[in-house]
């Protein structure tokens, strides 16, 4: 069984050789560990010193796509690669990679096809406090519109997928994976599992969270999308009726004035041509739903299909768009 360990990295030449070397290459259940970095368009040496560090392959982006980008080509490149399960870690050393064997320890044994590295958020004393409460709040809101009754750590990138799983992820955002992959595994029906792995400080600024204001608004602007996607019917039900509902509050409003006030509903009939129109937008969102909810199952035949032509690939290619490191290719070249 091979594990692949996937580390997209972009100016990380002063971290990433503490990553790759703290790695376990020999873990009970697993015959082969191998270590792919996704270099998204570095400009200092972060390639040069993976691959003295050890790195098995490196996928080079000519210029910086972000990291949800990064990150679905790395699952990709792991799968082509021949990966029974891929690791996701950072490249700032964030996360202890030397308990990657209690990461996978659930997929081995068959309980989980998505494990999710927890970082305690609680215990980590050098996350600002308006940050670790900004993470607990998105864990919670996003836990409790899948469905889940525990709180998941749903911004943690130090996750493992077993094959059939990683066959599964198509990242839409351009932002970042992190929500939008949970919620896509719990679509595809998959069992998501959370191991608490607490996480390390990291001295230098968050390249993904600039200020935590947009982040914050970038991250809900996600959310809500790939929510609308996955589940178009519940989200239209739930708009259409607070708007219907609105609608019946000024049928309410223009009868109370009608049957109590003085002057009857004299002056009030604007309430009626209000409440019209706010019950047909409502009513009309929800038929918007239903076309979406069908549209839905279309996409999912069309998952389902590539999904089917991916696996077959995965099978019979190599990967492509890739160095390899000068002990698998025995001199300078690249792939």
């Amino acid at each position: 069984m091979r594990l692949v360990v996937t580390i997209p990295a972009y100016n990380e030449e002063a971290t990433i050789a503490g990553v790759i070397r703290e790695i376990p290459r020999t873990i009970p259940g697993i015959t082969d560990v191998r270590v792919l970095v996704m270099n998204d368009g570095s400009k200092d040496r972060t390639s040069d010193v993976a691959r003295e560090a050890g790195a098995d392959e490196i996928l080079m982006h000519a210029g910086n796509k972000g990291l949800a980008k990064t990150f679905q080509d790395g699952i990709e490149c792991a799968l082509a690669m021949g990966a029974d399960i891929v690791v996701n870690t950072d490249a700032d050393n964030h996360y202890d990679q030397s308990r990657i064997p209690e990461l996978i320890a659930p997929i081995l044994e068959g309980r989980a096809d998505v494990v999710v590295g927890g970082r305690e958020v609680d215990k980590l004393e050098d996350m600002k406090t308006v940050n670790r409460q900004g993470n607990k709040l998105g864990s919670w809101l996003v836990s409790r519109i899948i469905g889940r009754k525990d709180t998941l750590d749903v911004s943690t990138g130090f996750r493992a997928y077993n094959r059939e799983a990683a066959l599964h992820m198509h990242v839409f955002s351009r932002h970042t994976y992190t929500h939008e992959t949970i919620i896509q595994a719990l679509d595809q029906q998959l069992t998501v599992v959370e191991v608490p792995i607490k996480a390390r400080p990291v001295a230098r600024k968050s390249r993904l969270i600039k200020s935590l204001p947009s982040h914050i608004v970038r991250s809900l602007i996600v959310i809500f999308r790939i929510f609308t996607l996955y589940k178009p019917l519940r989200v239209m039900t739930i708009i259409g009726g607070i708007i219907f509902a609105c609608g019946l509050a000024f049928i309410v409003r223009f009868f109370w004035f009608y049957f109590f006030a003085a002057n009857g509903g004299e002056g009030h009939i604007q309430s009626l041509i209000l409440a019209s129109a706010l019950i047909i937008l409502g009513f009309q969102i929800f038929i918007i739903g239903l076309l979406a909810s069908a549209i839905g199952w279309n996409r999912k035949l069309l998952e389902e299909i590539l999904y089917r032509i991916k696996k077959e690939q995965t099978e019979h290619e190599s990967p492509v768009y890739h160095e390899k490191t000068s002990s698998d290719r025995g001199g300078d070249g690249a792939v």
